[in-house]
């Protein structure tokens, strides 16, 4: 895929969820890691991305958990994924980061609390969550969404936010998606 990408530079369309998108700012990022140019092309969602593919419209897309049941199927190929690790139900896929290109890609769920909370309950609240997230049952319920249990504290999922916030603010700048004011 990156192959033909270089040889044939904005020619390789990929369908994303909407401009500026968690999906479309990684496979941006990506892009311009591996030193190629695709042609992202918006749509309102993975049903309208899956009718473009299968009609023949795009070659790809960088989507989320709707278009795993259709891999299984053999109906699409998963070329990769976007997480720091392997995921469960592709254990033989590579991800984007193990491919050579320094893209991760990851959507943890935050909960967050008012400013100056007590760290004492912090830690209470995190000890709880951890716990959760140890759960059989929780883990089978995350399995059946194609989730990852990703856990991290108060202290990493601030880095964490401020990380991602700075990186993705740095791909819609370079896009040139960024509010002028």
């Amino acid at each position: 895929m990156v192959a033909y990408a270089k040889a044939n530079p904005g020619k390789l369309e990929y369908g994303h969820t909407g401009t500026g998108t968690t999906p479309h700012l990684a496979i941006e990022d990506f892009s311009l890691k591996a030193g190629i140019e695709l042609n992202p092309i918006p749509f309102k969602g993975a049903a309208e991305i899956l009718q473009a593919i299968f009609g023949g419209h795009i070659r790809m897309a960088s989507s989320t958990s709707e278009i795993i049941p259709l891999v299984k199927e053999g109906k699409l190929r998963l070329l990769s994924t976007l997480g720091s690790k392997r995921t469960k139900a592709f254990p033989d896929v590579p991800t984007v980061k193990e491919s050579g290109w320094d893209t991760i890609s990851e959507s943890p769920f935050g909960i967050g609390g008012p400013k100056g909370m007590d760290p004492a309950i912090v830690r209470v609240l995190q000890d709880a969550f951890k716990k959760t997230l140890d759960d059989p049952k929780v883990i089978a319920t995350l399995d059946q969404f194609y989730q990852p249990t990703i856990y991290m504290n108060s202290e990493d999922y601030t880095k964490y936010a401020v990380r991602t916030f700075e990186s993705e603010r740095a791909t819609v700048e370079r896009l040139g998606l960024a509010k002028k004011t």
